[in-house]
């Protein structure tokens, strides 16, 4: 692969251009800010988070620290009010965009690097299900969505990756580690795909957190209730002492030169269109100007402490051993044994002619081998009833019932 063909078209190297000091954080006392910078090199496509079946890594997470993470955007009507929510609380988050939304709005991509957050790939188109498609189509979705995220944002993006309706594979996985490229499911899920009320969405997000004592954290930045409910669910997780943790990587992805191209002629036009005309947004008004600034990085930056981690590489075709515990059986674990029966006897019961059992009383028929008059004469003095069927009901004129009265 061709790699770096875009940052030498757009001169914008953001990974190895001198950055700005990142602003002061405006109220240090109040927001929740950033505990600490965990640099992830991703060489050995690493897999973190507690939602797979798959072999992952051990969290790099402490007691109560989250990171904050969205996925699906960008779109200017969320995405925007979310990056400002997170500036006005000094603290940083990591995106994990479709690339088909990042060559749509490629203003609001380049605004998410500009200010200081982590950005990563989630597929070209974002569909459900990448492991049931066939391998080729599926390692075009991954490639597409990062050369997409290259046009988009002329570099600067990290080898972070995450599937879809975090539907993971160990064949996908051993693709990602061969290109280098690490691997992000959760801890904790917020539902906010599901819950439009933002009250609803911060109980539940800040009960869930609470629950784990931390972890990844999933929310979309497609959704409205999202941006609604982040200032109090940051409110939440500050008041009850949780520390967030700011993700990114020691070099950034290598993207299909070839794949980039073919974006950069949309991104240039949507680019144009956005600086002259800002589009109305149904949520939070209209979005703000692309940034000349470039963010600043955060190691070493106002104290915080970078870890780096370098985990090794997996043998991902390998079966996972599972671990079986011995549990107590109770009315859950091992249902009730069923009670002894006689077994069944395998040989045919014996016919009415060759001597066998007589049959029911009730299944008699005393007619069934007159002719047909006699039946019909027997019938006649039983006053119209046959003989192999009659009337045991309760007597005309009474009722059975004892709510009638």
């Amino acid at each position: 692969m061709r790699i770096g063909l875009i940052a030498s078209l757009f001169g914008l190297a953001l990974w190895a251009t001198p950055l700005a000091a990142a602003p002061t954080c405006a109220n240090p006392g109040s927001a929740i800010g950033v505990e600490r910078v965990v640099e992830v090199d991703a060489k050995s496509g690493p897999l973190f988070g507690v939602l797979t079946k798959q072999q992952r890594e051990p969290t790099f997470l402490r007691d109560k620290e989250v990171v904050l993470t969205f996925d699906d955007g960008p779109s200017p009507w969320v995405t925007t009010s979310i990056l400002d929510t997170l500036e006005r609380h000094c603290t940083k988050a990591t995106f994990f965009a479709v690339g088909k939304m990042a060559v749509s709005y490629p203003d609001v991509a380049r605004d998410i690097i500009a200010r200081g957050h982590t950005l990563g790939g989630h597929t070209w188109s974002h569909p459900r299900q990448l492991p049931k498609m066939k391998p080729a189509k599926a390692h075009d979705q991954i490639e597409r969505g990062f050369a997409a995220l290259e046009a988009a944002t002329a570099g600067g993006i990290a080898p972070f990756f995450r599937f879809t309706g975090l539907n993971d594979s160990a064949p996908l996985l051993d693709y990602l580690q061969k290109r280098g490229i690490a691997t992000f499911t959760v801890d904790v899920v917020s539902d906010d795909s599901f819950i439009a009320s933002p009250d609803e969405l911060t109980r539940l997000t800040l009960q869930r957190v609470r629950q784990r004592s931390g972890g990844i954290m999933l929310f979309h930045d497609i959704k409205p209730a999202t941006a609604k409910a982040l200032p109090a669910i940051l409110k939440g997780l500050k008041a009850e002492g949780f520390k967030v943790v700011h993700m990114r990587a020691t070099k950034p992805v290598q993207a299909d030169a070839e794949m980039t191209a073919r974006y950069l002629e949309i991104v240039q036009k949507k680019l144009a269109k956005s600086h002259k005309v800002p589009r109305l947004m149904p949520f939070y008004g209209a979005i703000s100007e692309l940034r000349e600034t470039e963010a600043a990085a955060l190691a070493g930056e106002n104290g915080l402490t970078v870890s780096r981690i370098a985990p090794a590489p997996r043998d991902r075709g390998a079966k996972r051993s599972v671990t079986v515990r011995s549990v107590k059986p109770n009315r859950v674990t091992q249902p009730p044994a069923k009670a002894n029966r006689p077994a069944k006897s395998s040989s045919k019961p014996k016919s009415r002619k060759s001597g066998g059992d007589e049959p029911l009383p009730w299944k008699i028929d005393p007619g069934r081998n007159k002719p047909a008059a006699a039946r019909r004469a027997n019938d006649t003095n039983n006053g119209g009833q046959s003989s192999s069927w009659q009337y045991h009901g309760p007597r005309a004129g009474r009722t059975n019932s004892p709510l009638v009265r």
